[in-house]
């Protein structure tokens, strides 16, 4: 064993107070702009035209590539921009094979360039036949106001350098199976990526519903429960020890709850813990699969007479996706709260491994990595049925740095021992950089922030 010491204090640097956020360059009038420029393409649902330079699909992505190289101009070419596609030959929603095209920019970490951070939303529309690719489907809100916040997060962060990377995507086919993501999803594992946490942005540009019943600064963020790679001898495992409540997912949901806390006159989040809504699902889902961290920011309440319809009016309500329907300022709220995430994601280490050793003792040994990048492991606890990890003021956390010294191996564990009795309380730990850590990894099965191998 040897013996380290990791302060917080030496390596604390400016106060965040002290400097412009990139989240206050977020524009309400160029999130405006950009979808208005999307709708101005007419349809852009999957099946419509490749290579129309005007009206479709083809010229909505090409759209899109060449805002994410312009953005990359400003910054000596800081973005790598290229399509990332595949041909879908058969699948429900796609009667003759298609080309399915990503509009991806990457801004490479200078640290730690392996370890990514996905920020995405579907550049894709659609009215009330999914297989209507003629029609005008304007699609502002879904998914217009994703890809106008993905834009505008490029905008805002590309002039940082970060240790992580940052991606950028827009994706295709999500109308028709989610296949932008799948494609997206496969991408990253033939990169050998480690994928820290994917932000997917599906329909986060209107506050009131049909109803009259407005939610303006909340959004809601959906987070799976037991993970969707789990394998069945892990699944056995969480069933007799705990972890249902504790997916990586659900702790990075956590994570963005407790930094929209930090800033109460913008955008707050209320969490729903389901994969998506009820019945329905978005581009998050492929990534969950691959068992890759990923949540959905969706509006606090949706308007169903405004996504999914074909343009008209029956009994006087007017029926479609139009930019009239759009809050702009409370997408510019939900576009500022994902780029504080994904600044503070890309300044932060991955989340460590960590586990347990609390059977039939008083006390409890836990063993946490220390991944790259980290100068403090945060150690988490909550009672077993609580719904979020105490805070730094709260009995039951612990951190690191109160230990005088902390007992890291030469492969990098470190290790320490609670004084209280483990089957009352969940165990966990972040990992941080000075200001800014990492959401919390779960001590249970199936909770590190990597995919589970397949047996």
């Amino acid at each position: 064993m040897i013996k380290r010491t990791l302060l917080l204090a030496a390596f604390i640097t400016a106060p965040l107070a002290a400097q412009t956020h990139p989240a206050e360059s977020v524009s309400e009038e160029r999130l405006r702009s950009d979808v208005e420029k999307l709708v101005s393409f007419g349809t852009r649902h999957t099946l419509s035209a490749q290579d129309d330079p005007e009206r479709g699909i083809g010229a909505a992505v090409d759209w899109g590539l060449a805002e994410f190289k312009r953005i990359g101009a400003k910054c000596g070419h800081c973005l790598e921009v290229l399509p990332v596609s595949d041909t879908v030959t058969a699948a429900p929603r796609i009667p003759t094979p298609t080309l399915v095209r990503n509009a991806v920019a990457i801004q490479r970490g200078t640290e730690r360039p392996n370890e990514v951070v996905i920020v995405q939303g579907h550049i894709d529309s659609r009215v009330s036949d999914a297989l209507d690719f003629t029609s005008d489907a304007p699609g502002a809100n879904d998914d217009g106001s994703g890809t106008a916040l993905v834009i505008e997060a490029a905008r805002a962060l590309s002039g940082t350098q970060y240790p992580t990377t940052i991606i950028y995507a827009l994706l295709s086919g999500e109308e028709q199976g989610l296949h932008g993501g799948r494609i997206l999803a496969d991408w990253a594992a033939a990169q050998g990526f480690t994928v820290k946490a994917v932000l997917n942005n599906d329909i986060v540009g209107n506050s009131c519903g049909k109803d009259g019943y407005c939610e303006p600064k909340v959004v809601r963020v959906f987070s799976e429960g037991p993970r969707a790679d789990l394998t069945e001898r892990l699944r056995a495992a969480a069933t007799r020890f705990g972890g249902e409540n504790d997916s990586p997912g659900r702790n990075l949901s956590r994570w963005v709850a407790g930094l929209a806390v930090k800033h109460p006159d913008e955008m707050q989040v209320r969490q729903i813990w389901r994969t998506d809504r009820m019945g329905r699902g978005g581009d998050q889902v492929p990534f969950l699969q691959k068992g890759y961290p990923a949540i959905r920011f969706s509006v606090g309440v949706e308007d169903y007479d405004h996504q999914h319809q074909d343009l008209r009016t029956e009994n006087g309500v007017f029926y479609g996706d139009t930019i009239e329907e759009m809050d702009f300022a409370y997408l510019a709220g939900v576009t500022k709260l994902n780029v504080r995430a994904l600044d503070a994601l890309a300044r932060a280490p991955m989340p460590p491994e960590v586990t347990v050793n609390a059977a039939v003792r008083v006390d409890t040994v836990l063993s946490a990595s220390v991944p790259a990048g980290a100068d403090l492991i945060d150690i988490a606890m909550r009672r077993t049925d609580a719904t979020e990890w105490a805070s730094r003021e709260e009995p039951g956390r612990v951190l690191g740095s109160t230990e005088p010294d902390l007992e890291i191996s030469e492969d990098e564990v470190l290790t320490t021992t609670l004084p209280v009795r483990g089957d009352d309380w969940m165990f966990g730990a972040a990992a941080c950089a000075g200001d800014y850590c990492s959401p919390v990894s779960s001590a249970v099965p199936g909770g590190a922030f990597e995919p589970v191998e397949k047996e």
